[in-house]
């Protein structure tokens, strides 16, 4: 009877987060103000860094490495990558303190925590819906544009699903481990390069192509150039692993959380 009770809880507590959205939308337009308060630009900052990054790596890999794209502009192609893998390692470098960085609400409020990590993941998603949108802009004027573009929704939707369940983990984990905030920096830059981010998957040998694409950052980065730049939709296959991925990654992820949450008040 304990066995089933836990999972039939922990459904129940991930249903209560969804009818808290107003606290959740809240929340995150609170995290989107603070990020630009008191600076000079204030949200234009969330165009200036992603297309100097663009910039800096066009010049390095395009012109230096000469590393080659099989089809469309080298920019776009570069876009189609760094725009959701920005997202994704913002959230995740924020997510380690997005607990420890809230003791007033760990200790003397009543507050659903596990808003916290989401929130994060919801304002990575307005980001990554500009940063995506740019790119099917810029490639419709440019003529490259093709109609598979209709599958980003599902591909930033796992994307987003994944990355929430690593958010919850990692914010929990930020409260044991406080050394987590610095190590996730390495683990980010060397993800990033075994990623398809800055070069295509067809670099990669055919005889570790297959695993590599199990990556979930190898998906997006491809998945989104391919269906923007090259016309070609993710495969049903694929499709079905990684919606298994980001489900299994999601799951965990809350329980471990919500496993864990007592706990905080006693370390913070």
């Amino acid at each position: 009877m304990a066995t089933q009770a836990a999972p039939a809880g922990l459904i129940g507590e991930f249903l209560g987060l969804a009818r808290q959205r107003e606290l959740l939308l809240a929340w995150t337009r609170r995290d989107l103000d603070s990020r630009w308060r008191g600076t000079l630009l204030g949200p234009w900052w969330a165009l200036v860094q992603p297309l100097f990054m663009l910039a800096l790596y066009t010049f390095v890999f395009s012109l230096v490495l000469r590393v080659k794209f099989g089809t469309g502009d080298f920019a776009l192609n570069l876009w189609a990558g760094l725009a959701p893998w920005m997202a994704f390692s913002e959230t995740l470098s924020r997510a380690t303190t997005a607990i420890v960085g809230q003791p007033n609400l760990v200790k003397k409020v009543v507050f659903p925590l596990a808003l916290l990590p989401a929130s994060q993941v919801l304002a990575a998603a307005v980001s990554l819906a500009i940063g995506l949108g740019l790119l099917v802009g810029a490639a419709g004027l440019t003529g490259q544009l093709h109609a598979t573009a209709l599958w980003l929704p599902v591909i930033m939707a796992l994307q987003l699903a994944f990355t929430l369940g690593l958010a919850w983990g990692l914010a929990s984990l930020g409260v044991f481990l406080r050394d987590l905030a610095s190590a996730i920096g390495l683990v980010l830059n060397a993800w990033m390069y075994l990623s398809p981010i800055v070069y295509p998957a067809s670099m990669v040998p055919e005889a570790y192509r297959g695993l590599y694409m199990l990556n979930p950052a190898a998906f997006w980065a491809e998945g989104t150039r391919n269906a923007v730049l090259a016309g070609v939709a993710p495969t049903p296959g694929m499709l079905a692993v990684q919606a298994a991925i980001a489900a299994v990654t999601l799951l965990l992820g809350f329980a471990w959380f919500m496993k864990t949450r007592r706990a905080f008040a006693d370390v913070i």
